[in-house]
């Protein structure tokens, strides 16, 4: 039996026929995004969210999550987006990465998604700039661009400046 060819950061390759891949999704400043199911841990609601002095403007702060306290990102910001209105509360999208959890701070959630890996593309030249170093690769839906967002680069938060 022949090994599929496995191309991409995920796996995703022409010769994976039927084969699908899960995604939460969600809007931030009315673009689709998309993040693998496995990673996600738990949807919020607006939570109270603390600043974190000194912190770098896209992190949003620090949350209470059952007795863990867990970083709260803004991915708006991460993604060079203008902020939040005043008032517009923010969905929390909590991720584990290498057994840490984080909040993403996204607009709204939509549903789950099934995708055939064979639908994945590499990221287009057309797509916004300040989004390309973050997102892992897109998905065509019925006129709509879905951007999967890759979780350990939204996180490289700080890491550049203290290298």
């Amino acid at each position: 039996m022949a090994t599929p060819k496995m191309t991409g950061r995920h796996g995703h390759g022409s010769d994976t026929v039927g084969a699908t891949e899960d995604f939460v999704t969600m809007t931030i400043a009315g673009q689709l995004f998309g993040i693998p199911v496995l990673t996600v841990q738990d949807i919020l609601g607006p939570q109270k969210i603390t600043r974190i002095p000194l912190a770098p403007p896209e992190v949003a702060g620090s949350l209470n999550l059952r007795g863990r306290i867990v970083t709260a990102i803004d991915v708006r910001l991460r993604l060079g987006l203008p902020p939040r209105g005043e008032g517009e509360e923010a969905m929390s999208v909590v991720v584990d990465h290498h057994g840490e959890s984080y909040s993403l701070l996204v607009d709204s959630v939509g549903e789950v998604l099934s995708l055939q890996s064979s639908d994945y593309e590499r990221n287009p030249p057309t797509l916004d700039g300040r989004w390309r170093d973050f997102s892992d690769g897109i998905f065509r839906l019925n006129g709509q661009l879905l951007v999967v967002l890759d979780v350990g680069q939204l996180l490289q938060i700080g890491r550049a400046e203290a290298a």
